[in-house]
C-alpha cells in the first residue's frame, strides 16, 4: 500500500500532533545500571532467586512448552486449577479465575458482568483497562469525583433503575497514577446502603497490605463486602498475569461470558510456577513491607521539601511529583536528566494523565535505601532549579 494513501496521511498527522505536544510514545530499552525508582517490582520478587529456581524447575520438567490452546479447549491443566484454588484461599475468596494480564482481567470482568440496563459508577481516576471494559459492556456508566464518597452517594441517591437492574461501583485500592488509597470502608458502607456491588482493582496493593500481603481489602476486613477483586501478578508478585476473585458463581459466569478469557490462549504451566513461589514467599515478607512503607514515608518527606512541583499529601509507595506549569516535553527532559544522573525515574504525561497532572513518578521499593533517596532528591533539586 502506498505511503501516500489518505489513511497513512491521517496516521502520520496524528503522530505529528503528539510529537508537537511532547506526548508521542516510543519504546525504549530499560536503562542498565540505574537505581530503580520506576518499576512496579515493589518487593524485589522479580529478581528473587526462589522465583527463578521455580521457573527453571518447571521448564525442565514441562512435558510441553506451549499451552496449545485456550483453557476451554486444550489449554487447561491441573496446575492452573490448583493455583486458582490456592490464590482464592490465600485471599479469603470463594473462587479465582486466571487471566493473562491485569488489563485482560479488567476488560474481561467489566465487559461481561454488567448487562444492559445495569449502571456502573467508576472513580474518574480508574485505570484505562477498567474504562475500556466498561465501554465494551452494554451498561450505562457514570464517573464520580476521585475518592469523593459524597459525590458517589449523591449520584446513587439520584439513580432510577429498571426492574432487576444491578448497580456496580468500580475503584482501585491504590491508584497507579496518584499513589493514594481509595476510602474503601466508606465506599463499602455507601454501596451496602444503596444495594450496589463494589468491584476493587487491587493491582498495586496486593503484596503491600494485609497480614500476609493479601491486599487492602483484607487489611481493612472488607472481604465480605466486595463482590469481586482483580489481583495482578506483574507488580509486587514479580510475575505476569492476573486473577479475578469472587464467588464461585461469578467465576462460572466469567468463563462462560468473558470473551478475553474464552478466546485467549492459556499461559503455559511453567509460567505459573513463579507465581506459586511468590505466593509462598508473601507471608514471610512482613519486614520488607514495613521497610517499604517506611522508605515511602521518608521519600515523601524529602520530595515534599523540594519547593517545586506538587506532591499529593496522601500518596504512598507511588509518589507523583506533579509539575502542572511544565510542558510535557519539559517533564520528559527533566526525567532524562535525572536518568543521566543514574536514577531511573519516568515522566508521566497526557494522555496517560489529565492535562495539568503531568509528573515525575517516583516509585519506592523495599530494596531502595535512604541514601539513594537522598541522592535522587539532590539531583531533582538541582535540575528543578535549572528549569526555574
Amino acid at each position: 500500500m502506498s505511503s501516500a494513501s489518505p489513511l497513512f496521511g491521517r496516521l502520520a498527522r496524528h503522530l505529528r500532533q503528539r510529537e508537537v505536544a511532547g506526548t508521542r510514545r516510543r519504546l525504549a530499552l530499560p536503562p542498565a545500571g540505574q537505581i530503580d525508582f520506576a518499576s512496579n517490582d515493589y518487593l524485589g520478587l522479580a529478581r528473587a532467586p526462589a522465583l527463578r529456581a521455580a521457573l527453571q524447575r518447571a521448564v525442565a520438567d514441562a512435558p510441553r512448552l506451549g499451552s496449545t490452546g485456550a483453557r476451554l479447549l486444550t489449554g487447561n491443566s491441573a496446575p492452573a486449577q490448583d493455583l486458582e484454588a490456592d490464590i482464592a484461599a490465600f485471599h479469603g475468596s470463594e473462587a479465582a479465575l486466571l487471566f493473562n494480564s491485569g488489563y485482560a482481567a479488567n476488560l474481561g470482568l467489566f465487559s461481561a458482568l454488567p448487562r444492559r440496563a445495569d449502571v456502573i459508577f467508576y472513580d474518574e481516576a480508574s485505570h484505562a483497562s477498567v474504562k475500556d471494559g466498561i465501554r465494551a459492556s452494554f451498561a450505562t456508566a457514570y464517573s464520580f469525583r476521585h475518592n469523593d464518597v459524597a459525590d458517589l452517594r449523591r449520584r446513587l441517591d439520584q439513580l432510577t433503575l429498571a426492574a432487576d437492574a444491578a448497580v456496580f461501583v468500580a475503584v482501585e485500592a491504590l491508584y497507579s497514577m496518584g499513589g493514594d488509597a481509595a476510602p474503601l470502608r466508606e465506599l463499602a458502607v455507601a454501596c451496602t446502603a444503596a444495594g450496589a456491588h463494589l468491584l476493587v482493582d487491587e493491582a498495586h496493593s496486593v503484596g503491600l497490605y494485609g497480614p500476609r500481603g493479601e491486599g487492602l481489602v483484607t487489611a481493612l476486613s472488607l472481604d465480605g463486602q466486595v463482590l469481586a477483586r482483580v489481583v495482578t501478578f506483574g507488580k509486587a508478585l514479580g510475575g505476569q498475569g492476573a486473577a479475578v476473585l469472587g464467588p464461585a458463581l461469578l467465576r462460572d459466569y466469567l468463563l462462560n461470558f468473558s470473551r478475553p478469557f474464552i478466546y485467549t490462549t492459556a499461559p503455559p504451566d511453567y509460567a505459573l510456577a513463579p507465581l506459586r513461589a511468590a505466593y509462598a514467599l508473601l507471608p514471610t515478607l512482613g519486614a520488607e513491607r514495613a521497610r517499604l512503607l517506611a522508605l515511602s514515608a521518608y521519600a515523601h518527606a524529602q520530595l515534599s521539601g523540594l519547593g517545586a512541583g506538587h506532591l499529593p499529601p496522601d500518596c504512598r509507595v507511588i509518589l507523583p511529583l506533579r509539575l502542572p506549569h511544565y510542558s510535557a516535553s519539559r517533564v520528559r527532559e527533566l526525567a532524562a536528566a535525572v536518568q543521566a544522573a543514574g536514577f531511573d525515574v519516568r515522566a508521566i504525561v497526557p494522555p496517560t494523565v489529565p492535562p495539568g497532572q503531568q509528573c515525575l513518578r517516583v516509585i519506592v521499593h523495599s530494596f531502595n535505601t535512604e541514601s539513594e533517596i537522598d541522592g535522587l532528591t539532590a539531583v531533582l533539586r538541582r535540575e528543578l532549579a535549572r528549569g526555574a
